[in-house]
C-alpha cells in the first residue's frame, strides 16, 4: 500500500471511532470503549472483505454481519451511516433517543442493515451460528454445478463477555461439530469487562477452548494492524472445514485518557476527555460528528462494489431459474417469506375413529405433512426428537456431508437452539422450528424473548406440557412456564385441546410472519373431539378461543379450558347438563389470538352477563382471573407437581370431574364469590 492509502485508511478508522464516541457523548449514555478499540477490525471487514449492497439490505447472497457485542451499537451505526445505508447523520445524532433509528442496542426491525437484534451477551454469537447453518443448508439444496446461487459468509464481532456466556459455549460446540467453514468471528480481545479486568473472573485460554470445539483459531497481536487483520480473515476464508475465530488484541477505549480500563466500557468519555481523544487522533477537539469528504467517498466504494456484485448475482440467478425453474421459484418464495401454493392441502384431519392421541403425536403428523409441501422448514430438537415426535431420518440429519437434510440434531443445547433459530429466521430462505420439553423453555427464554422483540418467524415446540406427564416428577413437570411465555410481548402461545386443534396450531404457526409461535403439547393421549358435533377447530383456533360445546339455553356457567383439560371440561359439562344446569364449554388455546378479536366476538364467546365461570388449566393460575370474573374461580396449580403415573397425579391435584362439579355447584349457589387463595388448587 502507498502512504496515501495508509493515511486514508487511518483517517477512515478514526472517523468511525470519533463518530461513535460523539454519539455516546451527545446522548450522555452508551459504550465508547468498544468502538474506539474495535473500529480497525470493523473497517477492514467492511471495506476489504464484506459483500453487501446498502441499497438492498436484504440481498439474499450478501455476507451477514452480526455485532454480538451489541452494547457497542454506536460502532454499528457509524458503519451503516458511512457505508451508505438509509441512516442519516441526523439519525446518528439521535442515538439512544426515544423513537430514533439508533436505539441503545441494535434492533433489526428498526434500522436498515442490522441483521439481527443483539445486546444480551452471547445471543448474537448463537444467531451467527444459525445464519451459517442456514447458508450451508441452502447452498446444499439449491446450488448446482456451474450455478452457485448461495455462497456467502457470516461474520461477527464478539467480546470477552460474549465468550463467557453459556449460550456461546453451546453454540460454539454445535458449530464446531457441524464444521461451518463459512462462519468467521472477530474476537475483540481487550481483557476488560464492565466491572473491571477479566483476570478477576476469566483466565482460561479461550482459543484453546475453541480449538477443542473444532474451530480454526488465529491471533492478531495488534488491534491496529489493518493488514494483519485482513490476512487473518483471508486465512479463515481459506479454512473451509472449520469455523474460525480470530483473537484481535485491542485496547478498550484506545486513544482516550481512560484507555485500557473499565471506566470507558459503559460511560461517556466526558467533554474534556473526548476533546483529548480527538486531539490524539488529529481531529479538531471543538468539532463533533465530523466526516471528511475523502472518507465519505472512500467508504462508499465498498457499497458500490456490492451493488455491482448483486447485479452479477441477479443475472446468475435468472440463468439459474431458467434452467431450474422449480428451484428458482421455491427460492423466491422462501426469501419473500411466502408459502408454496396449496402448502396446507395435505394437513391431516382427525376423527374420533382415529382414537385418542397425544397432541405431540398430532404435531408430529402435521409437521411430517408440512415438510413435504414446505421443504424449507428447517429444524429439529434439543436431543428429544423421539419424545417431541419430530420427523427424523434415522442417523442422517443436517451434518457435514448432508447439509441438504432439513432435520437438525441440536444436541442438549436448548439456549443455543433458540439463538440459532433466531439467526436462521433472520437469514431468510428457511422457516425454523425447534423442540424440547416445556420445562426446559426456561433455559432458552432469553432467545425466545429476542425472537419476539425482533418480530422473527420461528416455531417453538414444547411437549410434556403439565403435571400430566407423570413419573418424571416435579423437576420436569412445568407449572409456571405457560404463563411465563404468555407474558412475553409479540408472541403467540397455543395449547391445543386435541389432534385437530394441534394441526390448526401448525397452520397458524406458518402464517404469522412477525410473531414467533409457541406450541404447548401433551405427553398423554387425549380424546379427538368430533368436529361434526362440536365447534370447528380451524375457525376456533384462529380466533384464540371458541364455543366448543354450548348449552341448549342461555348458559348459567362457562367452563374455560386449554389443552388436556378441555376434555375434562366436556365431561363435567355432561354431568352438569344431566342435573339441569346450562353449561357452555369454551376452548381457549391462545389468549393472544383471542385478545386480537373484536369486542363483539369476545362477548359472543364470553358474554359479560354470564359471570359464573371456571377456568381449568394444569398450570399457574396467574392471569386467568381476567377471564373468570370476580364471580368465578380458577382451577390451577400453586405448587410443584409430584412423581407418579400421570392420571394419578392429575387426580391428586384436583383435575377431576368431581372437583369441577364441586366448584361449579358452589359458584351456582353463591358459596364462592371472588377468588381467594384457598380457591386455587395447590
Amino acid at each position: 500500500m502507498t502512504d496515501k492509502q495508509v493515511s486514508l485508511d487511518e483517517l477512515s478508522v478514526n472517523t468511525i471511532r470519533l463518530l461513535s464516541v460523539d454519539m455516546v457523548q451527545a446522548a450522555n449514555s452508551g459504550h465508547p470503549g468498544l468502538p474506539l478499540g474495535a473500529a480497525p477490525m470493523a473497517y477492514v471487514l467492511w471495506s476489504r472483505i464484506l459483500r453487501f449492497n446498502p441499497q438492498d439490505p436484504k440481498w439474499p447472497n450478501r455476507d451477514r454481519f452480526v455485532l454480538s457485542a451489541g452494547h457497542g451499537s454506536a460502532l454499528l451505526y457509524s458503519l451503516l451511516h458511512l457505508y451508505g445505508y438509509d441512516l442519516s447523520l441526523d439519525d446518528v445524532k439521535a442515538f439512544r433517543q426515544l423513537h430514533s433509528k439508533t436505539p441503545g442496542h441494535p434492533e433489526s426491525n428498526l434500522t436498515p442493515g442490522i441483521e439481527v437484534t443483539t445486546g444480551p451477551l452471547g445471543q448474537g454469537f448463537a444467531n451467527g451460528v444459525g445464519m451459517a447453518m442456514a447458508e450451508a443448508h441452502l447452498a446444499a439444496v439449491y446450488n448446482k454445478p456451474g450455478h452457485e446461487v448461495v455462497d456467502h459468509y457470516t461474520y461477527a464481532i464478539v467480546s470477552d463477555g460474549d465468550l463467557m456466556e453459556g449460550i456461546a459455549s453451546e453454540a460454539a460446540s454445535l458449530a464446531g461439530h457441524l464444521r461451518l467453514g463459512k462462519l468467521i468471528y472477530l474476537y475483540d480481545d481487550n481483557d476488560i469487562s464492565l466491572d473491571g479486568p477479566t483476570r478477576l473472573a476469566y483466565t482460561e485460554d479461550a482459543l484453546a477452548r475453541f480449538e477443542a470445539y473444532g474451530w480454526h483459531t488465529q491471533r492478531v497481536q495488534d488491534g491496529n494492524d489493518l493488514d494483519g487483520i485482513e490476512q487473518a480473515i483471508k486465512a479463515a476464508q481459506a479454512e473451509t472445514g472449520r469455523p474460525s475465530i480470530i483473537s484481535v488484541k485491542t485496547i478498550i477505549g484506545y486513544g482516550s485518557p481512560g484507555e485500557g480500563t473499565s471506566k470507558v466500557h459503559g460511560s461517556p468519555l466526558g467533554v474534556e476527555n473526548l476533546k483529548r481523544a480527538k486531539a490524539f487522533f488529529g481531529f479538531d477537539p471543538e468539532q463533533s460528528f465530523v466526516v471528511p469528504d475523502e472518507v465519505r467517498t472512500h467508504l462508499a466504494e465498498a457499497g458500490q462494489q456490492g451493488a455491482r456484485l448483486q447485479d452479477e448475482w441477479n443475472q446468475k440467478f435468472e440463468a439459474y431459474s431458467q434452467e431450474f425453474a422449480a428451484e428458482g421459484e421455491l427460492f423466491r418464495v422462501s426469501f419473500a417469506g411466502d408459502l408454496p401454493n396449496n402448502w396446507d392441502a395435505d394437513l391431516p384431519v382427525f376423527t374420533p375413529a382415529d382414537g385418542d392421541m397425544a397432541t405431540r403425536q398430532a404435531s408430529g403428523k402435521a409437521l411430517t405433512a408440512l415438510k413435504k409441501s414446505v421443504p424449507f422448514l428447517f429444524g429439529g430438537s434439543a436431543d428429544l426428537a423421539s419424545s417431541n415426535e419430530m420427523p427424523t431420518s434415522g442417523d442422517i440429519s443436517f451434518q457435514p456431508g448432508h447439509y441438504d437434510n432439513p432435520n437438525i440434531w441440536f444436541g442438549v443445547r436448548e439456549h443455543a437452539m433458540g439463538g440459532a433459530m433466531n439467526g436462521m429466521a433472520h437469514h431468510g430462505g428457511v422457516r425454523p422450528y425447534g423442540g424440547t420439553f416445556l420445562t426446559f423453555s426456561d433455559y432458552m427464554r432469553g432467545a425466545i424473548r429476542l425472537t419476539a422483540l425482533a418480530e422473527s418467524s420461528a416455531t417453538f415446540v414444547f411437549t410434556h406440557d403439565s403435571i400430566g406427564l407423570g413419573e418424571d416428577g416435579p423437576t420436569h413437570q412445568p407449572v409456571e412456564q405457560v404463563v411465563a411465555l404468555r407474558t412475553i410481548p409479540n408472541i403467540i402461545v397455543l395449547r391445543p385441546a386435541d389432534a385437530n386443534e394441534t394441526v390448526e396450531s401448525w397452520r397458524l404457526a406458518l402464517t404469522k410472519p412477525k410473531s414467533p409461535v409457541v406450541l404447548i403439547l401433551s405427553r398423554q393421549k387425549l380424546p379427538t373431539l368430533d368436529q361434526s358435533k362440536y365447534g370447528s377447530a380451524r375457525e376456533g383456533v384462529a380466533k384464540g378461543a371458541y364455543i366448543l360445546s354450548d348449552s341448549a339455553e342461555t348458559p348459567q356457567l362457562i367452563l374455560i379450558a386449554t389443552g388436556s383439560e378441555v376434555s375434562l371440561a366436556m365431561k363435567a359439562q355432561a354431568e352438569l347438563t344431566k342435573e339441569g344446569t346450562q353449561v357452555r364449554v369454551v376452548s381457549m388455546p391462545s389468549w393472544e389470538l383471542f385478545e386480537q378479536q373484536d369486542e363483539a366476538y369476545r362477548h359472543q364467546v364470553l358474554p359479560p352477563s354470564v359471570r359464573k365461570r371456571i377456568s381449568i388449566e394444569a398450570g399457574s393460575p396467574i392471569g386467568w382471573h381476567k377471564y373468570v370474573t370476580d364471580e368465578g374461580t380458577v382451577i390451577g396449580m400453586n405448587s410443584f407437581g409430584a412423581s407418579g403415573p400421570g392420571e394419578e397425579v392429575m387426580e391428586f391435584f384436583g383435575f377431576t370431574v368431581e372437583n369441577v362439579l364441586q366448584k361449579a355447584k358452589a359458584l351456582l349457589q353463591d358459596k364462592a364469590v371472588g377468588i381467594e387463595p384457598k380457591e386455587v388448587l395447590s
